[in-house]
């Protein structure tokens, strides 16, 4: 059985770079350069994650907070341990 992780994330647009920067209050801080238009933000996240994970973005789904800057994400194919490891990195 392919294992599936949840985590929050906390999305910051129109940052200087995309990228992880770090926990803040339980959730991953994302800073993304993508303004919040038309789900622009929302791909630029799953791309990043998707680099960042190194996994392939069908892997990533957003399953709540798709208006918010406070998300919950899936990731299928990695356990929780891993996806912190590769995300504190």
């Amino acid at each position: 059985m392919t294992p599936t992780t949840i985590i929050d994330i906390r999305v910051i647009p129109r940052a200087s770079a995309s990228k992880v920067d770090g926990m803040r209050g339980g959730a991953w801080l994302v800073r993304l350069r993508t303004p919040p238009i038309d789900g622009a933000a929302n791909a630029e996240l799953i791309e990043v994650l998707a680099s960042t994970l190194r996994i392939a973005r069908r892997d990533i789904a957003i399953v709540a907070g798709e208006k918010s800057r406070l998300k919950r994400v899936s990731i299928s194919g990695l356990d929780a341990a891993t996806v912190a490891a590769r995300l504190a990195t």
